[in-house]
């Protein structure tokens, strides 16, 4: 079997398209990562704290982002809502809120098990100090919990980073879809996605130097307890 891999890359335009895509996947797994973490605490905070209505909806939400397939979720919000709302928007926009609210149902569960594991007496103790059960919450509880839990978070954004390639099956620009696209010019499809293989390992790696980093300055206390 014979190999070309440099008669291939020696085509600046597939380059530049396998760095505009590693680019887009990458920008919208953080910022679909950002907006489903923010998501995920209020969701996680209506279940703690019992909140009436709130909470079983919140549940609702949680087990049916869960128990369904990201790409239903993802053609759902990118062809479902535009017919139901009137509105259209570009895929990438479609991506990104597919993502974000994929990954705040499981955020959301991460979150939650460390919001349980944060000693209910500290609320108390705040509560009776004069503060606001939401301001008791937000300055006690979530601290400690997201803390305890970063290593899971982290660990959960980096695997749903690796199923981002789902956009490329409504056109977004994504890496996956630049290796599709040259894999159709070339017809190179073993160096093709060995390529991809190489960039997606690369950028997940880089995504958990970060997270480590911003572990240990973020949350230095939770480093030394462990």
């Amino acid at each position: 079997m014979e190999f070309r891999f440099f008669e291939i890359y020696r085509n600046w335009d597939y380059v530049t398209l396998l760095m505009q895509g590693a680019g887009m996947s990458a920008i919208l797994t953080l910022c679909g990562g950002v907006i489903g973490f923010a998501f995920a605490i209020v969701l996680s905070w209506a279940r703690h704290m019992q909140i009436r209505i709130a909470a079983p909806l919140a549940t609702a939400y949680v087990e049916f982002i869960r128990n369904t397939p990201l790409i239903v979720q993802l053609f759902f919000v990118a062809f479902g809502l535009p017919l139901l709302l009137g509105y259209a928007w570009p895929f990438w926009a479609h991506a990104l809120l597919a993502l974000a609210l994929n990954f705040s149902a499981y955020f959301a569960e991460i979150l939650r098990a460390g919001f349980r594991s944060v000693d209910t007496g500290q609320r108390e103790a705040a509560e009776a100090l004069g503060l606001r059960p939401i301001t008791a919450f937000r300055l006690i509880v979530v601290p400690q919990a997201i803390g305890r839990m970063f290593p899971s978070l982290s660990s959960q954004f980096v695997f749903l980073f690796l199923t981002t390639g789902i956009i490329a099956e409504i056109g977004v620009r994504d890496l996956t879809n630049a290796g599709m696209f040259i894999d159709s010019r070339t017809f190179r499809t073993f160096e093709v996605y060995i390529t991809l293989t190489a960039i997606y390992i690369s950028i997940s790696l880089l995504y958990k130097a970060a997270m480590a980093g911003l572990y240990r300055w973020r949350f230095p206390w939770a480093e030394l307890g462990r």
